[in-house]
């Protein structure tokens, strides 16, 4: 069988120690993004694979698919998408930002067109297991550790989900030659059933928070505010003429600072009708913030306007909130719930006990899809199901009783 001769892009080269090698050498069109002109030159053991290194840089050039060699690290790349995450919220940024440190820690410094599946696979085992991971440290003081908790599902997924973001921007701008992200099996979610007050929990806990100082707080938690819509309401808010309340301002929590801005949906911006009870609840808490404003003096008290407020006019940390709330589910003898939980048994109560329908649970809560509102803020309740065995009994008794 002839020899097949060699295309005019491969010579065949003897080194000094009599070694063969094939040397490939080709140029593609100029890339009309870039307007770079790919390059192949590069040696090969044997003459197959030179051909075949050609025909895939001809065809690859020729479709425009050719990812040419790049200095990009994964650090910059990192950097360069999360500029590009255009009106976000801060803690929407913020979230971004912290899911994909892990990997800026460990592989900042490493070309991205190198980052390969085990790379990533190796940091969702060590973030699930936590302990002291490796950091690598720009000026030349090698490698330091840092401690981190082990990460769970619902914070691994996220982070996969970004970087896959990330690189599918990458690769449709040429820079990647796949997805690698895209490839790393998401770890399974538990879910964990949610905590929600009774009917009767809810009485024993407002009749035991009547006199106290954050008393309507509670009350305005119950009524569906998120934690952060508590922090922002200003007592030019609420009308107590029209016994209305508007939700305009959330305070939150963004890396470990307190954030004022715009609620978190279009949605969320809304205007809710005041009951007679929370109504009572908050001409009380003005009476007491007067007379507390009295007592302190005006150099000491701050006249900050907001509802939620200290013995001396000062807003709530969201996270001290929390605090006093779960010391007033102790205080009450009620199961202990996150304050979260609070707008979760709003809509759950208007559910199974009123038969609201999920159209006007969905606004009064703020969301803009009344699936989402079923699917996540709606719940049942064990002693629930009773009733249901109630109903399954009384028509199961008329069958029997009928033959």
């Amino acid at each position: 069988m002839p020899r097949q001769q060699l295309p005019p892009q491969i010579k065949k080269i003897t080194l000094k120690n009599g070694k063969v090698r094939y040397h490939v050498k080709e140029n593609g069109r100029v890339d009309p993004i870039t307007k770079q002109r790919p390059k192949l030159d590069k040696r090969f053991d044997t003459a197959q694979e030179a051909r075949d290194a050609l025909r895939d840089f001809q065809y690859q050039t020729a479709r425009g698919t050719y990812v040419m060699r790049s200095t990009l690290t994964v650090e910059q790349a990192c950097a360069d998408w999360l500029a590009g995450r255009h009106g976000l919220r801060k803690s929407a940024k913020a979230a971004y930002r912290n899911g994909l440190q892990p990997l800026r820690d460990r592989r900042g410094e490493m070309p991205i067109q190198a980052l390969e599946k085990r790379h990533l696979d190796e940091l969702v085992t060590d973030l699930m297991a936590g302990g002291v991971v490796p950091v690598h440290v720009k000026e030349g003081r090698g490698v330091r550790g840092r401690y981190r908790r082990p990460w769970k599902a619902t914070t691994i997924n996220p982070m996969l989900n970004y970087l896959e973001s990330m690189l599918n921007e990458l690769f449709k701008q040429g820079k990647v030659n796949y997805n690698v992200a895209a490839l790393v099996d998401r770890l399974p979610v538990s879910k964990v059933p949610m905590q929600t007050f009774t009917t009767v929990e809810v009485e024993k806990l407002l009749d035991t928070i009547a006199k106290d100082r954050l008393g309507h707080v509670w009350h305005l938690a119950l009524i569906g505010l998120r934690r952060g819509e508590l922090c922002g309401l200003r007592w030019t808010d609420i009308d107590f003429e029209a016994q209305t309340i508007s939700i305009e301002i959330t305070r939150v929590v963004v890396d470990g600072e307190v954030v004022e801005g715009d609620t978190k949906s279009e949605t969320s911006t809304r205007v809710l009708p005041l009951t007679p009870e929370l109504l009572a609840a908050l001409r009380a808490a003005t009476r007491m913030q007067a007379e507390e404003q009295l007592a302190a003096g005006r150099p000491a008290y701050e006249r900050s306007g907001y509802v939620v407020v200290d013995p001396l006019g000062r807003r709530y940390h969201p996270d001290t909130l929390s605090d006093y709330w779960a010391a007033a589910c102790a205080k009450a003898g009620v199961k202990r719930i996150r304050l979260h939980d609070a707008r979760h048994t709003c809509g759950t109560l208007m559910h199974l006990e009123h038969n609201v329908p999920v159209a006007i649970i969905s606004a009064w809560l703020g969301h803009a899809d009344t699936a989402f509102t079923m699917r996540t803020y709606v719940h049942n309740q064990p002693e629930k199901l009773a009733l249901a065995a109630e109903s399954i009994s009384s028509w199961t008794r008329r069958k029997k009783s009928a033959q």
